[in-house]
């Protein structure tokens, strides 16, 4: 008699309910994709018009609130794409090297401008999002961040860059 390398309908089933529960988990495992307001209230408030560049740099007196908000607001929205603290896992860009190219340019001038372009492009996308060919490789998190939020997240990517 010739032996079958099938399996049995039941051992097939099972296999289907496991491979549904892995991926299932999978998915979880990044929590909830949506992205999620950040509770700035205890950050001085920017109002309506969008700044330039990071209100709360490092001479800000508001630095070490906004790098507590900002750190939270990161693992919630930005974590599951970029990494833990901002170290990609491969699947979005590292964020330490954002504006990796302006950090080593000698002229103080031409470093200037290279960061303001910087903050210009990571508004643009943070409030905006990234799509291509009609898949979206960032959600648009305008209408969800603040710009106070959005702000303390650059903080944030500005410290772990320093690391």
């Amino acid at each position: 008699m010739k032996k079958s390398s099938q399996l049995p309908l039941a051992g097939l089933r099972g296999l289907m309910a496991l491979a549904l529960a892995c991926s299932a988990s999978l998915a979880m495992a990044h929590g909830d994709v949506v992205p999620q307001a950040v509770d700035t209230s205890s950050l001085p408030q920017l109002g309506s018009k969008w700044l330039e560049s990071n209100p709360y740099d490092k001479q800000s007196k508001a630095r070490q609130e906004a790098l507590r908000i900002g750190s939270s607001a990161y693992n919630q929205n930005c974590a599951r794409c970029h990494g833990l603290e901002a170290i990609s896992g491969g699947i979005a860009p590292d964020l330490r090297k954002f504006d990796e190219e302006c950090s080593g340019l000698a002229d103080a001038a031409k470093k200037e401008v290279c960061y303001k372009e910087m903050d210009d492009y990571y508004v643009g996308t943070v409030r905006r999002g990234r799509t291509r060919d009609g898949r979206v490789y960032m959600p648009p998190f305008e209408g969800t961040l603040t710009q106070e939020a959005v702000w303390a997240i650059r903080s944030y990517l500005e410290v772990r860059r320093d690391q």
